[in-house]
């Protein structure tokens, strides 16, 4: 009888430690860094034409288990999502829903909803601006807690508009939705709510607009939540979640363009755009940028080996100019403090 529980006790071991007796344990989606491989087969034009904001199409993918080697097949559900590349590139941003029985055992267990971001148009150049979008994600994660986490994915799409049948390799990037950031930091995304930026909590919004500055962004609102989520942390406590990072000067698509609201032509021209705080609390988070400037270098040295040379190069020249901003007092005086927004 001993032998008996002893061997119950070992499998309940096993069970707990692997998930299942016959399943396989994967690390969190968002733990493995490294690129995961999945291939999409659907038809662009039919997705744009049968989905919207609360519709979604049938569809499944398949994901290349890094341990094994082999391929195993998930069903999800799609839609199109977003507003600007949505309506100018051939490619749609896209939401993915997966149900919860589906992915179990897979490394999309314990997530409902991912948002997809893939290249814009057609062509291996089109690979690069994703890279610097995702690598603005990367840079954002050693500046504050408060950001959406990202996973790059190798994509073998078949699109079934095209008569040849012939796959196309993509680079795109998943990033975790905004349900699982406020359950990550037991908060609530205020939706559909006007915040005015002077409300955030001065810390974070500090952070998030000097990187703003930092990667050349000025396509955002904390008022009317443009690229920008706002995080209830408590009842006192609200910060700012950025995204959607393409239309910045470290990316510099073919497509980006500058709105009329600010005063530059440009988007590789910088703008701060965050309001005017304490000034000792900029100047410390302005030191805080620069005991990080080697942890930034590091990260693009290690996404250089996946990325061209000249976007490498582009990236690395564009990032000193804003080091150099923050390293000189009177440059720092006249680009920040000076031109904080009152």
């Amino acid at each position: 009888m001993k032998r008996v529980f002893f061997s119950l006790g070992v499998g309940l071991v096993f069970f707990l430690l692997n998930g299942s007796l016959y399943g396989q344990a994967f690390p969190d989606l968002f733990e493995n860094q490294e690129p995961l491989e999945i291939k999409m087969k659907f038809s662009v034009k039919d997705i744009r034409e049968e989905s919207n904001d609360s519709t979604y199409v049938d569809s499944f993918l398949q994901y290349k288990n890094q341990e094994t080697g082999s391929w195993d097949s998930l069903d999800i559900d799609l839609r199109v999502r977003g507003n600007f590349r949505l309506q100018n590139c051939y490619y749609p941003p896209l939401r993915v829903k997966i149900k919860k029985k589906k992915a179990a055992d897979t490394p999309f267990d314990g997530y409902k909803s991912l948002k997809l971001v893939l290249p814009c148009q057609k062509g291996k150049a089109a690979d690069g601006y994703i890279m610097k979008e995702y690598l603005c994600y990367k840079l954002f994660e050693p500046i504050t807690p408060y950001t959406f986490q990202t996973r790059m994915v190798k994509i073998t799409f078949e699109n079934e508009d095209d008569r040849k049948g012939e796959p196309m390799e993509l680079t795109g990037f998943l990033i975790e939705d905004d349900d699982d950031v406020a359950d990550r930091f037991e908060g609530n995304i205020l939706d559909g709510k006007k915040i005015l930026g002077t409300v955030l909590e001065d810390s974070a919004a500090v952070r998030h607009d000097f990187f703003q500055l930092m990667i050349g962004n000025t396509d955002w609102s904390s008022m009317f939540q443009h690229n920008m989520k706002i995080l209830q942390l408590d009842e006192k406590t609200v910060v700012p979640l950025a995204y959607d990072f393409d239309m910045t000067g470290m990316v510099n698509p073919p497509y980006s363009q500058v709105s009329d609201l600010v005063d530059i032509e440009h988007v590789t021209q910088r703008l701060y755009r965050g309001y005017c705080r304490d000034e000792a609390l900029m100047e410390s988070i302005r030191q805080e940028f620069l005991e990080k400037e080697d942890e930034i270098w590091s990260i693009i040295d290690a996404h250089e080996p996946i990325m061209e040379k000249v976007d490498v190069k582009m990236v690395r020249s564009y990032l000193k100019d804003f080091f150099d901003i923050m390293a000189y007092d009177q440059v720092y005086r006249n680009q920040i403090v000076m031109a904080c927004r009152k």
